[in-house]
């Protein structure tokens, strides 16, 4: 069986939309980034921790653990406090190309496999009348870097190189090639 170690409801969506069977056991572990590491190995370590904790639970079965950020300069863009936060996170994105960078773990037959996706997003320049009406829908509050692209934030959209679903928030198609090893 494949158990997702995330409560992610966009991560379960993506793993139903290819027809994945499995069950939700979200993680409770601290999700502090080693600031020590470079970015796409700290956010591979956060994914590692959600799957090894969630695989004590389940030692017969394949555990996936991910974790998402959005990176702008360098600087990682977490889940906003409040609304000044995500104004000031939105207005940075504003006409800017940023990263998103999605790890992934999985554990499975007592091994531990770890990769990474990065997804570059570019933001049309964005007035404070739109950014206004983005926070007031609430949508980028529970959203790294402030935004859902699979929702209202889709219309700052300007360009994506690399995978959409990644930037969802689970490079699906990646994590199904790995996942051919365990059949």
């Amino acid at each position: 069986m494949i158990v997702l170690a995330s409560q992610s409801p966009r991560r379960k969506e993506i793993m139903e939309q290819v027809g994945l069977r499995f069950l939700v056991h979200p993680a409770d572990v601290d999700e502090m980034m080693d600031e020590s590491l470079p970015i796409p190995q700290a956010i591979e370590r956060l994914a590692l921790a959600k799957a090894e904790h969630v695989a004590t639970l389940y030692p017969n079965d394949i555990v996936i653990g991910a974790d998402t950020l959005v990176c702008l300069d360098k600087q990682v863009l977490g889940k906003p406090q409040n609304a000044k936060n995500a104004k000031e996170m939105l207005q940075r994105l504003s006409g800017q190309t940023h990263q998103v960078i999605t790890g992934v773990a999985i554990c499975a037959d007592g091994k531990k496999e770890c990769f990474h996706s990065v997804s570059d997003v570019t933001f049309y320049s964005l007035s404070d009348r739109e950014i206004t009406a983005y926070i007031d829908s609430k949508e980028p509050f529970d959203k790294a870097g402030a935004y859902g692209i699979q929702g209202k934030g889709a219309v700052f959209v300007a360009k994506i190189v690399g995978d959409y679903y990644n930037i969802v928030g689970l490079p699906i198609a990646k994590l199904m090639q790995r996942l051919k090893a365990y059949e």
